[in-house]
């Protein structure tokens, strides 16, 4: 049976706590007055900003954005002055509750985020502390650099931050920690005075150089204590670093790196650089086990690779489950026909191509007869989608709808390689004595194996166990010459075990370390020294614990067993906050505000269903402005790794708010366009004169929210309506049946007819998908303003009429990727009969099944007058893993080059471009990749986008026209 937490005594549980509504005005008036950068002291702010992605949840006084040093240092300087705690934080995704706490934040992320200097020559770059990762590579990459600390979550972590935990990441076999290319810090120390920290330099101007002096001192004092206790590993950053103060030419950023902002906050960073290989290749080991695997590593270690990561059969199997990884699982052999195999993926790098295909060699002759097979991954395609998988292995591992979660933890130890079969075996038996089991994967080649055990921290005995089981692991970890950090820092999570590793004395000597730089305790207070027990019931997240009874629900949430475990799938991994081309999270992107996030939205949910935002927290302003910008794109259904689907999640959102608040003229305008459609087409030329005549369009603005400066679709005078059969078709010619959606038969009737004109050339005879009274319809419109039920008389219109051809064996196929793939993946949310599922299973986009079916070989195709295509797939088709087709059926044209634009959302949405409070981030969002590839078309170029609001999204910000693939393929088969 569960036993609650019990936070004040046995078999009692203390009422959910609420967000406090406006702490310390007068500090947040005195930040407000005297920094550049944003201040919010709000309580859905602080609510977003009290997780990371540990277990932890602790309510700060506030956040500061801060634009500059300056502003770092004044923010410091008053929360002196009202004896609050500073907490600096990058991207928000520490295992172990580093960037949260209960003072104010400092979020470097968003201001405090450019380059300041490079010299190409040198290899040296100057950074502030924000600046992501990726974004710094992408920066270097012209000048053939990178900075080789790969960490997992390249695409959003920061510099400060990996600093601040000395991250090491991937190749740190072979390029070392952080601390070993940081050259010097500027920052700012705990009474606002600005300091400047640098390898080797000889003594300055004060604080820095009586710091200096005084930690120097403190290394001669206790170089003995840390020759003994300091674990001999490849990775270990326990504690503060004061044993590297003995290395040649260290300086005080030695110690700084890895204190997780506890003694001073980092300004500026001076880093070295390296030049990217030429060559790089993996050969992905093949194992029957994890034993098996470990025993391995010290003989590939030997072969001198970059890099060593393990993945066990419990991560495969569920990245097997996940459409992003199912083709290059399939590359592996893993097929998912039997139970997958544990593997180590080498990779090797050099300059010159024979030596790294000369070490493959060697890779495939040491584990001969001791790996089931090796298989090269030598393309370059091949190794990003390798890379990818085991960069979401954190939240792969996260991603089994279950009560127990693998919980980061002990996930951290680094073990001499030699003894990892060991570690395997003697942990494995502690996890099991605790009943409950775990994933491994990640680092081999340094002994750094991510273990995460699975528990349920709301269930009061897993909270003792997750204390039990840290006690043994590291116990075991300091009986094997191992160390219990190495490389996700201490925070409060180890910190408390810093003592049994390295000893009293040891710790006493952090102390004063820490005194001697932040003497009041201002700077992130716990971590390292001073900490609270790990499992302190005040600091833990499932303290709040989520609305556990079943909620009344719109939508089927069983998949994952109710709404409130979809939403706790969220971990807080924070891959929606990435910068870089591609579909999640738009709004995002756009905005850089944590609010406007998957992971935002997520925990804007977790808040109202904790009971946070109040007793009726669906009507609150704060979850409605969080959950307003999501543009619907799906993307977090495909890229988020934990599969959290926030467009199903909004729909459910919009529906209970329908509850409390009215739809408003224009929404219910929008939602029931689809039934009011064939009154419109009658009479097209009056609705059209709207965007004719600039005082109707105005007037539109004023009276129903649509942007002046936006034109409408236009309405066509001749909607799509199917062509009667000639006579003379022979009845023997296979039947297909099309769905017309909405959207093409009022507005782009030529599409529906391009369709029907390349079908029957390739010898099909097209029906239409059709019923008595108006045409189907997807229901889309409806979802998207919450309107459930109606949505749902739509789709049961629709299955009836599409269950007759999928019964029979007919195909049906669709043209408008938002309304076809509706069906299947909204389809069986709204309706679990085996009728919706069968129609959700059989439709198909129209390229899909050109593809599919053999058609396309069917088409004569003739080359087109162009010499390119650029494609913009639609969101919703890179969700499903559907836009391929797209590229496969133009590749079919002779004499056409096709290049997909690497881009994502086009920033239209429906009706979201067109809405007055939306137009701009609209355009943001579209200017992001978009725009600017659609700005360079030359004149021999097409642009194809297949989706209604991408095309009138580029028509209305550009000059460019985008084209239906249907309407290419009508031109380059012309009949």
């Amino acid at each position: 049976m569960t036993r609650p937490i019990s936070h004040d005594r046995p078999g009692t549980q203390r009422a959910r706590p609420r967000l406090d509504p406006r702490p310390e005005p007068r500090l947040e008036a005195r930040l407000r007055a005297g920094l550049r950068g944003e201040v919010r002291f709000d309580r859905f702010t602080r609510g977003l900003y009290s997780t990371d992605a540990s277990i932890y949840q602790v309510e700060p006084l506030g956040v500061v954005f801060p634009e500059s040093a300056g502003d770092v240092r004044r923010a410091v300087e008053l929360a002196g002055e009202y004896g609050t705690s500073v907490i600096v934080r990058g991207a928000g995704t520490s295992q172990s509750g580093q960037s949260i706490g209960r003072g104010v934040i400092l979020d470097t992320s968003r201001g405090l985020d450019g380059v300041l200097d490079f010299d190409p020559a040198a290899r040296r770059v100057v950074v502030e502390p924000g600046l992501v990762l990726d974004r710094l590579n992408a920066f270097l990459r012209p000048h053939g650099l990178f900075f080789p600390i790969d960490v997992a979550t390249a695409s959003r972590a920061t510099l400060g931050g990996m600093a601040g935990n000395n991250s090491a990441g991937s190749r740190s076999v072979r390029y070392g920690h952080m601390v070993e290319h940081v050259r010097g810090i500027e920052a700012v120390l705990a009474d606002g005075r600005r300091a400047e920290f640098r390898c080797g330099a000889p003594p300055g101007a004060a604080p820095a150089d009586s710091l200096a002096t005084d930690m120097r001192a403190l290394y001669r004092r206790e170089a003995g204590e840390l020759a003994r206790r300091v674990p001999d590993v490849p990775r270990h950053v326990a504690g503060y670093a004061l044993h590297r103060l003995g290395r040649e030419g260290a300086g005080l950023s030695d110690l700084l790196v890895g204190s997780e902002g506890t003694l001073a906050l980092f300004t500026a960073l001076e880093l070295d650089l390296q030049p990217i290989p030429a060559v790089r290749a993996l050969g992905v080991c093949r194992f029957d086990g994890t034993a098996e695997a470990l025993a391995a590593v010290p003989a590939i270690v030997a072969l001198e690779p970059t890099a060593v990561e393990l993945f066990d059969a419990t991560v495969l199997g569920l990245a097997a489950r996940m459409p992003s990884f199912e083709r290059v699982l399939r590359q592996l052999g893993e097929d998912g026909r039997r139970k997958p195999r544990d593997i180590l993926v080498v990779e090797f790098a050099d300059d010159d191509p024979e030596r790294v295909s000369a070490s493959l060699s060697r890779l495939e002759s040491a584990l001969g007869g001791v790996a089931v097979g090796v298989t090269r991954a030598e393309s370059t395609t091949f190794q990003a989608r390798i890379w990818a998988m085991r960069k979401a292995g954190l939240s792969i591992s996260m991603s089994q709808p279950a009560e127990r979660k693998p919980l980061a933890f002990i996930e951290d130890c680094a073990i001499p390689l030699e003894r990892l079969p060991e570690w395997y075996r003697r942990l494995t038996e502690i996890i099991d004595r605790h009943a409950t089991h775990a994933v491994w994967y990640a680092h081999a080649s340094v002994g750094c194996l991510h273990v995460r055990p699975a528990l349920d921290l709301r269930d009061g005995d897993d909270v003792e166990r997750l204390r039990a089981i840290a006690v043994d692991a590291f116990t075991l970890a300091g009986e094997l010459g191992g160390s219990h950090s190495g490389e996700h820092g201490d925070g409060w999570i180890r910190s408390e075990f810093l003592e049994p590793m390295l000893g009293k004395r040891l710790v006493s000597a952090f102390g004063e370390v820490k005194r001697r730089f932040d003497p009041e305790a201002r700077l992130n207070p716990g971590k390292i020294v001073d900490p609270p027990r790990m499992n302190e019931p005040s600091l833990l997240r499932a303290r709040y614990g989520l609305e556990t009874r079943k909620l009344p629900t719109a939508l089927d949430w069983e998949k994952w067993g109710g709404f409130s475990p979809a939403v706790d799938m969220c971990n807080n991994n924070g891959t929606c906050l990435k910068r870089s081309p591609g579909v999640m999270c738009p709004s995002f992107r756009a905005t850089s505000d944590e609010r406007h996030s998957t992971r935002g939205r997520a925990n804007a949910l977790r808040l109202a269903l904790s009971g946070q935002l109040g007793e009726d927290p669906w009507t609150s302003p704060e979850l409605y402005e969080a959950m307003d910008l999501c543009l619907g794109c799906k993307a977090c259904r495909r890229e988020c790794p934990t599969g959290v689907d926030m467009a199903r999640m909004k729909v459910e959102f919009l529906h209970r708010l329908r509850a409390e608040r009215p739809l408003s003229p224009r929404e219910r305008a929008l939602a029931y366009l689809p039934r009011y459609a064939p009154l419109a087409s009658r009479v097209a030329p009056l609705v059209n004169l709207r965007n004719r005549i600039p005082a109707l369009a105005r007037l539109g603005e004023r009276l129903g929210g649509l942007a002046a400066d936006r034109p409408l679709p236009r309405w066509s005078s001749r909607p799509f309506s199917a062509p009667s059969p000639p006579s003379a078709e022979p009845a023997r010619r296979p039947r297909v049946a099309l769905f017309v959606d909405t959207f093409t038969r009022y507005f782009e009737p030529e599409i529906a007819r391009a369709a029907v004109r390349v079908l029957g050339r390739a010898g099909w005879r097209v029906e239409e998908a059709s019923a008595a009274g108006r045409p189907l319809c997807c229901g889309r419109t409806f979802l998207n303003a919450g309107l459930v039920e109606e949505a749902r008389v739509e789709l049961d219109r629709t299955v009836r009429a599409l269950s007759r051809f999928v019964a029979d064996g007919v195909p049906v196929v669709g043209l408008e990727p938002s309304c076809l793939l509706t069906l299947r993946d909204e389809l069986p949310a709204l309706d679990p009969g085996p009728a919706a599922a069968e129609v959700a299973s059989g439709v198909r986009l129209l390229t899909e099944w050109l593809v599919e079916s053999g058609a396309l070989a069917r088409l004569d195709l003739a080359p087109l007058p162009v010499r390119r295509v650029r494609v913009h797939g639609h969101c919703h088709e890179k969700a499903f893993g559907a836009d391929g087709p797209t590229l496969e059926v133009l590749r079919a044209i002779p004499e056409l080059e096709v290049d997909p634009i690497p881009a994502g959302c086009c920033g239209m949405a429906g009706s979201f471009g067109y809405e007055t409070e939306h137009a701009d981030i609209s355009r943001r969002v579209a200017e992001l990749e978009l725009l600017p590839a659609v700005r360079a078309l030359q004149a021999d170029e097409w642009l194809v986008a297949n989706g209604t609001s991408c095309r009138h999204q580029v028509a209305d910000l550009s000059d460019a026209h985008g084209r239906h693939v249907v309407t290419v393929l009508d031109a380059a088969n012309p009949g």
